[in-house]
């Protein structure tokens, strides 16, 4: 069993992967569906929203199945570092619907390809990650290009960049890492949650902030790193989680993608002592792998 984290206005401290979690979202009533956000592993997450559940970058490889990332911090280390909490049957039970912010092996596993029904939809950043997902034999790929509804949830794209300026002034590397997106999603009288994806701080992330004012904000903060360019992450950290508080005072941050893959530099062991030595506790979430928050 897998506990469920509920939030709720009182501003009541609760155990939370060693320390007090507080909350923000109104009370549950039929008028204000709750959403639960699951931590799968790695930036695999699983999220009902108002009653459709979506799974987000899945990867759902056994622990050790393909080797580290080239020209990556710790590339000696087989991916994943860790074994999925459950099987990857449970993960996909009650999964309505795939979402891929890009097609990076450990958003977007053979694993995942083999194991998600190939009728299921799964909705992509461009036309490009359509094309390859097509050609692994799935029928109903979308490309997210604005705004779209799926069951009564609308899905908004937002931006980003995998990486600082510096690694995307090279052509080559900024090829190499490729476009990635973010999703917003919202729905009449419920909350709205933001995944950024992999990203860094960018003027799109505070853009979509701006906009959709999000409940909740997913952030991708294991700090990866490539290999000479140790000073500059190619996803957010420990700093971003901070300045994500700041921006929205009234959000609950979910911290993922940490402890998974070789290149993450960051653990939710460092974060959380981060967290608490900069008294943000009752903002920030760092759910263990296969926790479930409920909002």
């Amino acid at each position: 069993m897998h506990s469920i984290k509920t939030f709720t206005p009182l501003l009541v401290s609760l155990a939370l992967g060693g320390f007090a979690a507080s909350a923000w979202s109104a009370p549950e009533t039929a008028s204000t569906p709750s959403v639960t956000v699951q931590q799968i592993r790695n930036a695999t997450v699983k999220i009902d929203f108002s009653g459709t559940t979506f799974l987000v970058d899945p990867m759902l490889s056994a622990k050790g199945a393909f080797p580290g990332f080239p020209a990556t911090y710790r590339s000696e280390l087989r991916n994943p570092l860790v074994d999925l909490p459950f099987s990857a049957q449970d993960v996909l039970d009650s999964v309505e619907a795939v979402i891929v912010t890009h097609t990076h092996t450990d958003h977007w596993d053979e694993a995942a390809q083999k194991a998600i029904p190939k009728n299921l939809p799964v909705f992509t950043q461009n036309e490009a990650d359509a094309k390859t997902i097509r050609s692994q034999g799935f029928k109903d790929v979308r490309v997210l290009k604005g705004s779209t509804t799926f069951k009564g949830v609308k899905l908004s794209k937002t931006g980003g960049q995998h990486g600082s300026d510096l690694w995307f002034a090279d052509p080559g590397r900024a090829e190499a890492m490729g476009p990635v997106m973010g999703v917003v999603f919202s729905a009449p009288k419920g909350k709205t949650v933001y995944v950024a994806g992999d990203t860094v701080w960018r003027p799109e992330v505070d853009q979509a902030l701006k906009q959709y004012k999000p409940d909740v904000v997913i952030l991708n903060t294991g700090s990866a790193l490539m290999s000479g360019f140790e000073e500059h992450p190619i996803i957010m950290g420990k700093q971003d989680t901070l300045q994500a508080t700041k921006a929205v005072p009234n959000a609950a941050i979910v911290a993922v993608h940490m402890d998974s893959v070789n290149h993450m530099s960051l653990s939710r062991k460092e974060l959380r002592e981060f967290v608490q030595a900069q008294k943000i506790e009752n903002s920030v979430m760092i759910p263990a792998d296969g926790e479930t928050l409920k909002f």
